[in-house]
């Protein structure tokens, strides 16, 4: 304990020395912020009064407008009702339906000895697609065939003896019954010779079976079933052989279009169909409208029909989900007007019409056809009217506007000035500055 003592001594003489220090290097800091809040109070301070000061004036200047009962004017879109020629279009959902599908599959049961085809390729009806083993039809047939040589042979003796038996009969050498019997030992020799032949001809046709040929011209699948497999006949699937040219799509539409669409091929027009993805964005294929159904599908609602398309280039493909387009008919000289004018409320529906003053008014309107870009107006409106198509969300009937060459938030430049009320406090121009200046003019547009 004595030892220690000394050391505490010394530590508590040798403290004071270092918290002056420490004192020292705080006031030089605290010095230091101080110079820098000068400078900074100097250089930027004035500058930032001023512009809060001119906020406020404009601010106190839009708010004593606003109480005096106005915003200023709607800044809107217009459109002008054209004539022109709207097509009838109906749409519907449709699947990509090929005109013949077979499943290839083997007549006779034995094995695959030989693929004729390669997946993929195009065949025409007749090209070879696969070959069975007719080895155990061919001795089958040998067989049957050495069958009907003794059924002959012996049709032939039994018709000699009925010949005989004739002529003793006449001679009163032998009795009727023993020549009616004989007559019927040939009739039977006779049926026994026609099964052979039967038998031989079915025999000759298993061979044909064996050779395998596409049935219609298309284009063929993956295959099925590799060669060297035994085949059960009618049961074993080889490939499917799908004809693309021409392709069919069924679709359906409402049954509210049909007496429509009737009503034009009763008078024999030609209607086209056009065809476009999945997602409705792009044409695929060009054709006509070729039947419809002879029911309506009472769950739906809808009625089924069918559309011929050539695909030539093969971007059709069966069971593919597509969206077909119908042009039924064609109003000729109509008054055209963009769709985005339409509006539907309280009077039904309406558009703004713009009137001579750049004023608004509400037109209740009647409209017909529409492609989702155009409408047709049959009542309401005129040739040469200007209606509103943007900036209807705050309008009301008698509101007073100003017309832009595009939505509100795109118009800049000269047509922002020019759109600008009377009487809204437009900004004062910047005086002129200095060389010396400049960089002070950045410093401020970073610190606003």
């Amino acid at each position: 304990m004595n030892e220690l003592s000394p050391i505490r001594t010394d530590d508590a003489v040798g403290s004071p020395p270092r918290r002056r220090g420490r004192g020292v290097v705080w006031l030089i800091v605290l010095l230091v912020l101080a110079g820098l809040g000068y400078w900074a109070t100097r250089t930027y301070w004035p500058d930032g009064f001023k512009r809060a000061e001119t906020q406020q004036a404009g601010a106190g200047r839009r708010g004593g407008r606003r109480g005096a009962g106005g915003e200023g004017p709607q800044a809107v879109g217009i459109a002008t009702v054209e004539k022109g020629d709207m097509p009838v279009v109906l749409s519907g959902l449709g699947t990509v339906t090929p005109l013949d599908t077979v499943t290839v599959r083997s007549q006779i049961s034995g094995y695959l000895t030989e693929i004729g085809f390669r997946e993929g390729q195009s065949v025409k009806a007749g090209d070879f697609l696969a070959q069975i083993d007719v080895r155990p039809y061919e001795a089958l047939l040998a067989q049957y065939q050495g069958q009907l040589l003794r059924d002959q042979a012996l049709l032939q003796n039994a018709r000699l003896d009925l010949a005989r038996y004739q002529i003793l009969n006449r001679q009163d050498s032998i009795s009727k019954q023993n020549v009616d019997t004989q007559a019927a030992t040939v009739k039977q020799y006779e049926g026994v010779v026609e099964s052979d032949k039967a038998q031989i001809d079915q025999q000759k046709l298993n061979i044909q079976y064996g050779r395998i040929t596409s049935p219609v011209e298309g284009r063929v699948g993956l295959r099925q079933i590799d060669r060297g497999n035994y085949v059960t006949a009618a049961s074993t699937s080889i490939v499917v052989v799908t004809r693309l040219h021409p392709m069919s799509v069924i679709f359906t539409l409402p049954e509210t279009v049909l007496l429509r669409v009737m009503d034009r091929l009763r008078a024999g027009a030609t209607l086209p169909v056009r065809i476009f993805d999945r997602q409705d964005t792009t044409e695929m294929d060009r054709g006509t409208l070729d039947t419809v159904d002879n029911q309506i599908d009472v769950t739906t609602g809808t009625v089924k029909l069918r559309a011929l398309l050539p695909n030539r280039d093969e971007r059709l493909f069966p069971n593919q989900f597509v969206n077909a387009r119908l042009d039924v008919d064609t109003v000729r000289d109509a008054a055209l007007m963009p769709a985005a004018a339409v509006l539907r409320g309280t009077p039904g529906t309406y558009v703004y019409l713009l009137t001579g003053d750049d004023k608004v008014a509400v037109r209740p309107i009647e409209i017909g056809e529409s492609d989702g870009v155009r409408t047709v107006v049959t009542k309401g409106l005129a040739v040469g009217d200007r209606v509103v198509v943007d900036g209807t969300d705050r309008l009301k009937d008698g509101a007073q506007v100003r017309v832009t060459g595009g939505r509100p938030e795109k118009a800049a430049g000269p047509e922002a000035k020019q759109a600008q009320p009377d009487g809204a406090a437009q900004p004062k121009p910047e005086a002129p500055r200095s060389e010396g200046e400049r960089p002070h003019r950045r410093r401020q547009s970073q610190n606003p």
